[in-house]
């Protein structure tokens, strides 16, 4: 195989429960040296992340469900085989109105560190339990910081 190729199949690599959803990292930021992360992601309906920006850009391919995505000042609704490219440093966050799985490709790589700090390891490729806490959003927020992500608190809170 040739040098630094990524061969991945389901139900392969790391896996994070965070936010009573599964975030499976298909590439690591450190697998491509850095030049992408991508990962496989599965969240319920109503549970995704506060409002964010990225160092870099984000791509996200759905895969199964709909979700609404507040990108800027706009929304657009997505379901299967939507494809939603987002600029570098433009506040957004999604809610899935479905059960959602997408795949999200993030360039530059190594977001996928702040999800291994910020999560726990998966104990299957499944759904965690449904926590029944609400989320320590400054927790996230603090720890999105240190990975160069500018994470605010969730509209209303």
């Amino acid at each position: 195989m040739a040098k630094n190729t990524v061969v991945r199949h389901s139900g392969e690599g790391k896996a994070y429960w965070m936010l009573d959803s599964l975030y499976e990292v298909k590439v690591s930021g450190e697998e491509s040296n850095g030049a992408m992360t991508i990962m496989e992601m599965t969240i319920p309906e109503g549970m995704g992340p506060p409002p964010h920006t990225h160092p870099g850009t984000e791509t996200i391919y759905v895969l199964e469900g709909t979700l609404r995505l507040h990108i800027g000042d706009e929304v657009f609704d997505g379901g299967p085989g939507s494809l939603f490219h987002i600029p570098e440093g433009t506040l957004e966050r999604f809610e899935p109105t479905s059960k959602v799985r997408l795949v999200v490709t993030y360039t530059p790589g190594d977001v996928d560190k702040f999800f291994a700090e910020a999560g726990e390891p998966a104990q299957s490729r499944e759904l965690p339990p449904k926590s029944d806490s609400p989320p320590d959003v400054d927790r996230f927020i603090e720890i999105a910081a240190r990975h160069g992500i500018d994470m605010r608190p969730m509209p209303g809170s």
